[in-house]
């Protein structure tokens, strides 16, 4: 046990001992991979739930920590785990505001994402289903996020002219700078919007992402992988891609503690319908993990069928949680393997684990999402995992 949480240490130390370095390309929209550690590191804040600041009061904390807490430790939280993780992107996945208890929404994004945009740090958002609920309309809201600075965040793809939703978009991430790879997206985002709640009277709960966005996302994802696999350095299989949004699946569902790393302390609240995203994932073939929000005391990631589901656990201290379970943040390390003549090449691994928001910023459940000489495997090896 001990030994285990010693590696996981060491392999964090590592992993954070190099400032961010070539994350833009010249056009200053292009994200790249490191060049000095052939890294690209990912932080996920999930749920969020900000409001007014420093009047909204903390949920489910210990009663030593209710006095004078609120959203300024949502931001305090965003604010240290920036200056530890030093991510090269943000991804925040929903509810980043309580619209019922957001009397001015624009102002409670602008402060939610203040330490993101202080840092100068290119992020990304997707919309949950509590971010529309105050004054601005869900369109609103994600067009106040697309305007906001650093933001690498779309409305939706200018070629599909009829999708549902607001922030259904695709991020590539390119190979190190004057590698063979700098041309090509060596890695691939996703993000969906995958609704509030259902606007069909006769199905009740959760909405669900639909029909035009799984037709975006096949087309998107045949694109990238043409690409890839094309000439120059084409490749025999696609880049990894990882997919964003809200509301986990019917399929989150599938594990139990014998199969997952995390924990699993609620029910799965995904949609009462299951729309079939996770076979067109499973098709597509470059998916290997998923990440969301919404049931925040969950924090588990398992696989199946080679894809990845995982939830980030609740960031947000204005968001239901558990006293005396802390906040938490789901990282991302996505490595380069060294070709033969000591450059970097394509992604050889994927890595996650979580930091506690606790004196130490407690790094757990270290574990590997992706590796390419294990392309394929059922099973995924576990690193330091306590």
């Amino acid at each position: 046990m001990a030994n285990s949480r010693l590696l996981l240490a060491v392999s964090v130390l590592l992993a954070l001992s190099s400032v961010p370095t070539s994350i833009f390309a010249a056009d200053e929209k292009q994200l790249r991979f490191d060049s000095t550690r052939g890294q690209f590191r990912i932080l996920q804040v999930a749920d969020m739930h900000y409001a007014d600041g420093e009047s909204t009061p903390c949920l489910n904390v210990l009663p030593a920590q209710v006095s004078g807490c609120s959203d300024l430790n949502t931001t305090a939280f965003l604010h240290r785990m920036i200056a530890a993780f030093q991510p090269h992107f943000i991804v925040f996945t929903g509810d980043n505001i309580f619209g019922f208890d957001a009397s001015d929404p624009a102002a409670s994004m602008n402060a939610a994402f203040a330490p993101a945009v202080a840092a100068n740090i290119p992020w990304a958002a997707v919309l949950g289903n509590h971010d529309q609920e105050s004054t601005l309309s869900r369109e609103g809201v994600m067009k106040h996020i697309v305007g906001m600075k650093h933001t690498l965040s779309q409305l939706n793809p200018p070629e599909a002219h009829v999708i549902d939703g607001f922030g259904n978009y695709n991020l590539e991430v390119h190979g190190v700078e004057g590698s063979n790879f700098a041309n090509k997206s060596v890695l691939n985002f996703y993000f969906l919007d995958s609704g509030d709640y259902s606007t069909v009277p006769s199905i009740t709960g959760y909405g669900w992402i639909k029909p035009s966005q799984q037709f975006w996302f096949q087309r998107t994802s045949m694109k990238l992988q043409r690409a890839y696999m094309s000439k120059p350095e084409a490749q025999k299989g696609p880049a990894p891609g990882l997919v964003y949004f809200h509301i986990p699946l019917p399929e989150f569902t599938s594990f139990d503690s014998s199969n997952f790393t995390g924990v699993k302390q609620e029910g799965i609240s995904s949609a009462s319908v299951n729309s079939g995203f996770f076979t067109t994932m499973v098709e597509a073939g470059d998916v290997k993990a998923v990440f969301t929000g919404h049931d925040h005391i969950n924090d588990f990631c398992g696989e199946l069928t080679s894809i990845n589901l995982c939830y980030a656990g609740g960031f947000g201290y204005h968001a239901y949680g558990k006293a005396g379970w802390a906040r938490r943040a789901r990282v991302v390390v996505a490595s380069l393997e060294k070709t033969a003549d000591g450059g970097w090449g394509a992604v050889k691994s994927i890595k996650t684990w979580k930091h506690l928001d606790d004196d130490k910023l407690t790094p757990i459940d270290g574990q590997v999402l992706y590796s390419k000489s294990t392309t394929g495997s059922r099973r995924k090896k576990n690193v330091g995992r306590p």
